[in-house]
């Protein structure tokens, strides 16, 4: 190794600093007269080499996805206002769908495309809540809101007993 390059060979000690620094951030609790923990022990750019090490970029974190069950799905649709996606190929599609679902298939599924206007609530399904679990995260990227889909897919509507409907030929 040459003194030219001392700094590689503390690169794998670096993530080690944030974590001493959270340690040492968590040791003692001084308080003041008031019973609350005073600023002065936490170290100096703490938050900073925390975040560093957090990665810190919480913009790219996907928003949340929440998965329905098929009875919650049921409720969901007989309260109406809500628009429910199928996200199968034209295949699977063929084989039925639940009453009302309208087909994008996941290859051709683009959150930007949708018209959100009307204040219906997405929910998105497929077989088994995979792909509708993709498709999900990509809505939830787009608007920044929790997006829903069928937990199970169309397997679990039917194993629940609920209707599908069978395209006409």
């Amino acid at each position: 190794m040459t003194p030219a390059r001392p700094s590689l060979m503390l690169s794998p000690v670096l993530p080690l600093g944030a974590l001493i620094l959270a340690l040492a951030a968590c040791g003692s609790e001084q308080g003041g007269s008031d019973g609350r923990r005073q600023s002065s022990s936490v170290p100096l750019g703490f938050e900073l080499a925390f975040a560093a090490s957090a990665g810190g970029d919480t913009a790219s974190a996907p928003a949340a996805l929440v998965a329905l069950s098929p009875e919650e799905l049921v409720a969901r649709i007989e309260a109406g206002k809500i628009r429910l996606i199928d996200v199968r190929t034209d295949e699977e599609v063929a084989e039925g769908v639940i009453p009302g679902a309208e087909h994008i298939a996941l290859d051709r599924f683009d959150p930007a495309k949708l018209d959100l206007s009307d204040g219906r609530e997405v929910v998105l399904y497929c077989r088994s809540g995979r792909r509708s679990a993709v498709a999900a995260e990509k809505l939830a990227a787009a608007t920044g809101k929790p997006a829903e889909h069928l937990a199970g897919g169309i397997l679990a509507w039917e194993a629940a007993g609920l209707p599908v409907e069978k395209e006409k030929p």
